[in-house]
């Protein structure tokens, strides 16, 4: 590369290169690299004022050096020398740094920056370190088994492509087994690839098991040197089979249940706690002395209350070793009467009841249409808010699952009932006319009128609601009319009617009828309205023999009364044959 230089300086630079020194306050610089990624290689010299050109080169383990790279300060053009091992992997920047790609082990060299003026060559030596992670340790060649007591090779932890070296150690349940004569022997042996140069590392372990070893976890892993310092990798766990003698026998029930009820399968398993586990067993039913061969399970479908019982299992080999468990079947019976669709009629009595047997204590809830009752349903004089559909619910509270339920869909009948009230608007223009019907099924209600007036909004209808319901309309009667409701269901028909007057002629409002819970209110008042009359009445009589001593006396008095009397006789014989007329 001397050539390369301007001819006035030729000599100079052939007389410097042989002598070239390194620059004062400069060590050894070191540049880690993971293999495969680039190395880059500052030159860590202050670059003159006067240079002429950079060069890289590294040396040999002879110390002979081999030029790579050089790049003019002039021209700033770049050349890369014939060196086969760095072919297309080199790049020099401007500042002269010099980055290697694809890293190998074998770039693991000492390189030299060189900066070359008229009057000195500078160095500046990097010393390349080079590291490859190694693959994660895995275990092969597993023991398929374990038998206790016997030595046996359990495995070979093996980890591949290394550099430099590392080591594989093992572990049992996360603690680090050492060497023991006649219990654990480990054998640990490297290869180094001629091509990569990278490690291969193997151990191998020789170990004698225990009962202690079954489910306990083995691992290896590999320590090795990278660039920041020492790291560490793991296997997988590995458990491995462990086999020794049958010397305890146990039952199961499956699936596991905190309680068994009627209509469930049940599987018994027997286990031994030998390895490999013991194939065949004698299972003992409840009541049968001879036992029934079978491989590890038996299963009981459909099991019932007489299911419950002892029952034992054993090695078919060794019948003193036997298990045992004991199996209750619970059990719910629910009987409810009556049931299923019941037709009554109002004020009918019905008597109800829910029995229960069961297992153990059992709890009972009553719905009615989907609303739970307080107590039980008792029907001394049914009405029609009674009806309805009523569920007897039980359960074990204690045995998932087990639950019966009977329904009662209850139907209260009654012929249509009809009262008719009605009302004087207080603008006195209109009246209206209620007609208040009870019964089921529901009536259907039709009115006629006998008379004039202007009929409006006819047939306004309320909700049926508990057998009850009303029709209303609004009339403004001209003259004196008749209103008759007629309610009508598939058990009877019912007329009722009533005289409106004209609205000129002032009337007495009958109340509307009254609601369900206001009804027991309306009862006492009732009471004492009755009591009140009573005395009223009496009072009354008391006057009236009093009136007719007086009236006695007098003739005259007596005839007038007379008169009277047949006036109030001819009058009612009129009444009744207005109301023949009506009917």
């Amino acid at each position: 590369m001397a050539s390369k230089a301007a001819p006035s300086c030729r000599l100079v630079f052939c007389l410097l290169i042989s002598a070239a020194v390194l620059r004062p306050g400069l060590g050894l610089y070191t540049v880690s690299s993971a293999y495969g990624d680039t190395i880059i290689m500052p030159c860590r010299l202050d670059v003159p004022q006067n240079l002429m050109f950079g060069k890289w080169k590294y040396e040999k383990p002879d110390g002979s050096p081999v030029f790579i790279a050089f790049r003019s300060s002039t021209k700033k053009s770049v050349q890369y020398d014939d060196v086969p091992e760095y072919k297309d992997r080199l790049s020099l920047s401007e500042n002269y740094t010099l980055s290697i790609s694809n890293a190998r082990i074998s770039d693991e060299k000492r390189f030299v920056c060189m900066l070359v003026t008229e009057d000195d060559v500078y160095e500046a030596p990097t010393i390349v370190k080079v590291f490859k992670q190694p693959s994660k340790p895995e275990i092969v060649s597993k023991a398929p088994f374990l038998e206790t007591e016997k030595l046996t090779k359990l495995g070979d932890c093996i980890s591949k492509d290394s550099y430099p070296d590392g080591n594989i150690t093992w572990y049992r349940s996360g603690k680090v087994l050492q060497p023991l004569e006649g219990a654990v022997v480990i054998n640990f042996i490297k290869d180094i690839d001629p091509v990569t140069q990278l490690y291969t590392m193997t151990s191998s372990l020789e170990y004698k098991t225990t009962k202690a070893d079954i489910q306990m976890p083995f691992a290896c892993s590999v320590t090795y040197y990278g660039p920041a310092g020492q790291k560490t990798v793991h296997s997988e766990q590995a458990v491995f089979d462990i086999y020794y003698p049958t010397e305890q026998v146990t039952i199961q029930v499956l699936p596991p249940k905190s309680a068994i009820k009627e209509g469930d399968n049940i599987t018994l398993k027997c286990l031994g706690n030998g390895n490999p586990p013991p194939q065949e067993f004698l299972f003992y039913l409840p009541g049968q002395p001879e036992g029934i061969r079978s491989s590890n399970t038996y299963t009981l479908t459909d099991v019932r209350r007489n299911a419950t019982g002892d029952y034992r299992c054993s090695l078919t080999d060794k019948k003193g070793m036997v298990a045992s468990t004991v199996i209750t079947v619970h059990y719910l019976d629910l009987s409810l009467n009556p049931s299923g669709e019941v037709t009554k009629q109002i004020g009918d009595t019905l008597p109800v009841s829910c029995t229960i047997s069961a297992s153990r204590n059992a709890t009972v809830v009553w719905m009615k249409d989907n609303t739970r009752l307080k107590s039980s349903p008792s029907f001394s004089s049914l009405q029609y808010q009674d009806a309805g559909n009523y569920v007897c619910e039980t359960a074990l509270q204690e045995v998932e699952g087990l639950k019966k339920r009977e329904s009662l869909t209850l139907i209260v009948e009654g012929k249509p009932q009809i009262k008719m009230t009605k009302k004087t608007d207080p603008s006195g223009l209109s009246k209206t006319i209620i007609c208040h019907v009870e019964g089921f099924p529901k009536p259907a209600i039709q009115w006629t009128i006998t008379g004039s007036g202007s009929v409006i909004n006819q047939t306004e209808e309320s909700p049926y609601i508990n057998g009850r319901y009303y029709s209303k309309i609004i009339i403004s009667p001209e003259e004196n009319v008749t209103l008759t409701c007629t309610a009508e269901n598939q058990l009877e028909r019912t007329v009722n009617s009533l005289n409106v007057s004209a609205i000129s002629i002032p009337e007495h409002d009958e109340a509307d009828e009254i609601s369900d819970e206001n009804r027991e209110k309306v009862n006492d008042q009732a009471k004492l309205i009755v009591g009140i009359v009573v005395g009223l009445l009496l009072a009354a009589l008391v006057a009236g023999v009093v009136y007719w001593l007086y009236m006695k006396k007098s003739k005259t008095a007596s005839k007038h009364v007379n008169k009277d009397l047949g006036n109030l006789e001819e009058n009612k014989k009129l009444e009744e044959n207005n109301h023949k007329t009506e009917a």
